[in-house]
């Protein structure tokens, strides 16, 4: 498709955007926590990606060499937010008692303090590996980054998180 693009038929980039955008779209969604602003960075990225399309060296790794865009603009959006956590993540069991709301507005302000605190590669493959649900032969695709070193930031992110939040290190 990429080839094709190049070769003078822009109609052919709206198959790699249909391809791509959900699966990407979700992506974004689980890092941003705002689905306005996941919608907004999913958009940049493909167009800047259509403004370097030139640049792909390896038209067959479109995905890869795309999803590398979109996690600068989702790294740019959270520098300018600061806001990385959703309160889906806080436990059920806050949900179900009497007092479940403040005790959800509270522990979601922890564990947002807790995601803050994190690198942003240890953030991005901790939401890659535990929201999106990825494996870690499928992170290191898209992100260029070795499965060893997906494993190590995976598993500083959990020991971090566990530390911040009184569960055992």
């Amino acid at each position: 498709m990429v080839q094709e693009v190049l070769a003078g038929n822009p109609e052919a980039y709206r198959i790699l955007v249909e391809r791509y955008r959900k699966a990407f779209g979700r992506y974004a969604v689980s890092l941003l926590r705002d689905s306005d602003a996941a919608a907004d960075a999913v958009q940049e990225a493909f167009i800047r990606a259509y403004d370097g399309l030139a640049g792909c060296r390896e038209p067959e790794r479109f995905g890869a060499w795309f999803f590398r865009i979109l996690q600068n603009q989702c790294r740019n959006a959270l520098a300018r937010r600061r806001d990385t956590v959703d309160t889906e993540l806080v436990p059920l069991v806050a949900r179900e008692r009497a007092d479940g709301a403040v005790e959800q507005g509270e522990l979601a302000g922890v564990l947002r303090a807790a995601l803050d605190s994190l690198t942003a590669e240890q953030r991005e493959a901790f939401v890659m590996k535990h929201v999106d649900g990825r494996s870690y032969e499928e992170m290191a695709e898209l992100s260029g980054v070795g499965v060893d070193a997906l494993k190590m930031r995976v598993h500083r992110a959990r020991d971090a998180l566990r530390a911040m939040l009184g569960g055992e290190a």
